[in-house]
């Protein structure tokens, strides 16, 4: 089954970060936060993947092109240019990259990859991570039926609470998630047809596509209440980094 990283936007909410590189190829560990995402789903049997880009696609498409020579160890004969691979990196990947245009919206993006999506597939986006099971999302889709299925989480809390005790004293507790409201998590499983629904590269797969289908009662949900962070702004990428540097990171469900 193959899984679409949508990987063509701007960033500008992270603008310090991406001015030169695309928000999905920003460290956290010392690995493109897509890496990340692409361990996550390999994990769990999923390695066939498809990735359209948009900004800065050239450096999308030179991280996976070198991946192999940069991450093995290798003997180069100054003489004749020949290359003996010694130690090669473990992942078994597939990854298909499509250039998608650099306005097209999130649904027109699906759109222009429509012809490699010839059965059900998975959708996410390349800034989030979760410790979610992805197979559990894919047994719910398949017992539900629609042509959509999101995970939905409670949003990160941005600020922590203060807790009051009797007298003026106050501890702060950082809250990882709110209590209330759910949001599209953006671990997605679909069929093909509910890309009928894109119009075309201007079609937003959250307001255009989604609603659309939602309307037509056809998304269903299944709820996380575990592990889930995006990564939009500069305190996220700081949330992020901190949680891999403390050896912790929820996400992290290979090792």
């Amino acid at each position: 089954m193959k899984v679409v990283i949508l990987a063509g936007g701007l960033g500008t909410r992270l603008s310090e970060e991406t001015h030169a590189i695309p928000k999905p190829m920003i460290e956290v560990g010392g690995r493109p936060i897509i890496w990340h995402i692409m361990k996550h789903y390999a994990h769990h049997g999923y390695n066939e993947f498809v990735v359209p880009v948009g900004y800065r696609g050239d450096v999308v498409k030179r991280f996976f092109l070198d991946y192999y020579t940069v991450n093995s160890d290798f003997s180069v004969s100054l003489n004749d240019g020949s290359v003996t691979v010694k130690e090669r990196p473990v992942e078994d990947w597939t990854v298909h990259i499509a250039a998608t245009g650099l306005n097209t919206n999130t649904g027109g993006r699906l759109g222009r990859v429509r012809e490699d999506l010839d059965a059900t597939f998975m959708v996410t986006y390349g800034d989030g991570v979760s410790d979610v099971d992805i197979n559990e999302i894919l047994s719910f889709h398949n017992e539900h039926g629609r042509l959509v299925t999101m995970l939905a989480v409670r949003p990160p809390a941005r600020f922590g609470e203060l807790d009051f005790t009797e007298g003026p004293e106050v501890r702060l507790v950082e809250k990882p998630q709110l209590g209330a409201g759910w949001i599209n998590g953006g671990f997605m499983v679909m069929e093909p047809e509910a890309l009928d629904a894109i119009e075309g590269d201007d079609s937003s797969l959250e307001v255009d596509v989604l609603e659309k289908l939602s309307a037509a009662g056809q998304v269903c949900a299944m709820r996380h209440e575990g592990f889930w962070q995006c990564m939009d702004t500069a305190r996220d990428l700081r949330l992020l980094r901190e949680l891999w540097d403390s050896g912790h990171a929820p996400w992290k469900s290979w090792t």
